[in-house]
């Protein structure tokens, strides 16, 4: 493609040079002809004009004044049919002068098809992949500012909990001993959660920026999810809530990452027991066949708006600001979820209406280790 451009250019300009050439042979005969004749009309009719009209006469200087003269109408001939390349030229330039002084907004009107409509094409993509290129700075730039905000208030509210009861018992004001328990409780409760805030903020940017490798192995997915339920029974009874395992298969062995399948799951469900507790009852389903694992984790309490469900996997997003305070988390959870989903070659996806919040997680059975795991880390 390139090098018929080239080709079609230079026959342009080829054809050009043929075209002044023969112009200017053809002005140069004709003056030839007809000032020879005019000098020997006029030598004979003006003998005050023979002097001038000698010079003429002379071959050499005759000659370069030709030649002088043919030189400058190919000139003029071929900048006149180069003009309109010219002009072209004239206006990527410029553009390229625009964009030097930070004007990215510059676009070239892509005309023809020959060397210069293709350096404007070029350069109106080089455009925007810099103006893109600088777009994706300015939000690199505001999410690591939005980091730095949503880390310092998450952090900063339990461990000024942790503080204030820890300075409590420390000033050795006398508290019985019940109150005192409950004191050390509330901080260990505190310290538990500022724990998990700090694993999810390094396990999120490890998996961000590509720095956590996958063990890839045997997993019974569908004994993995009772483990991890019977994990939560705590946190079940805490909130009131009742669970329930259901799976076609009794037992199902895939190819994945168990510590990371176990992380996933463990997002998903404690998102469940989160935003659940008004449903009083999780619901976790398998579904395989010969090539899919679906796993649902199934929850009836708060339904999530329309218009916010294409954002829940977002990092740092939290469905209804004003309940983040109570269900604490950095936000960053699900966009674990989905980043371990999408190393193992997955999808993610979720629904809410009035029968249930349900996150469907569809894994390969057989995961393509090289392939997928290259793809995703590398």
């Amino acid at each position: 493609m390139k090098n018929d451009r080239s080709r079609r250019f230079y026959a342009q300009v080829v054809v050009n040079i043929l075209y002044s050439t023969l112009i200017a042979c053809l002005v140069e005969v004709f003056l030839i002809t007809n000032v020879d004749m005019l000098v020997n009309y006029l030598e004979k009719t003006r003998e005050e004009l023979i002097p001038f009209l000698r010079v003429f006469k002379m071959g050499t200087v005759t000659t370069i004044l030709y030649v002088i003269l043919g030189i400058g109408i190919f000139s003029f001939t071929f900048l006149l049919l180069q003009r309109k390349t010219l002009r072209y030229i004239g206006k990527i330039a410029a553009a390229i002068q625009n964009i030097s002084e930070g004007d990215l907004n510059t676009q070239v009107e892509v005309l023809g098809d020959d060397e210069f409509s293709m350096m404007a094409s070029n350069l109106n993509r080089m455009e925007a992949d810099i103006r893109e290129l600088m777009d994706k700075e300015r939000e690199s730039e505001r999410t690591k500012n939005e980091l730095i905000t949503n880390v310092a208030h998450d952090l900063r509210t339990p461990l000024t909990s942790i503080i204030g009861y820890l300075e409590l018992l420390s000033k050795g004001v006398p508290i019985g001993p019940e109150m005192q328990q409950k004191y050390i409780d509330i901080a260990y409760t505190k310290a538990k959660r500022l724990e998990k805030l700090i694993e999810d903020l390094f396990g999120f940017t490890k998996m961000n920026y590509g720095k956590i490798s996958m063990n890839v192995g045997k997993v019974d997915i569908v004994k993995l999810l009772g483990q991890l339920l019977e994990e939560f029974y705590p946190s079940f009874a805490d909130k009131d809530l009742a669970y329930e395992l259901t799976s076609n298969v009794p037992a199902l062995v895939i190819t994945a990452d168990g510590n990371l399948l176990a992380r996933l799951f463990d997002n998903l469900i404690n998102n469940a027991i989160k935003y659940g507790a008004e449903g009083k009852k999780v619901l976790v389903k398998i579904h395989a066949d010969e090539e899919i694992v679906t796993v649902s984790v199934i929850n009836y309490g708060y339904v999530i708006p329309a218009d916010e469900l294409p954002l829940i996997f977002n990092k740092f997003y939290r469905v209804e600001q004003s309940r983040s305070t109570t269900t604490g988390g950095t936000g960053l959870g699900l966009a674990i979820a989905k980043n371990i989903v999408d190393m193992h070659g997955g999808t993610i996806s979720v629904s809410s209406d009035l029968n249930g919040t349900v996150f469907m997680v569809k894994l390969k059975v057989n995961f393509d280790v090289n392939r997928e795991n290259f793809r995703a880390i590398g």
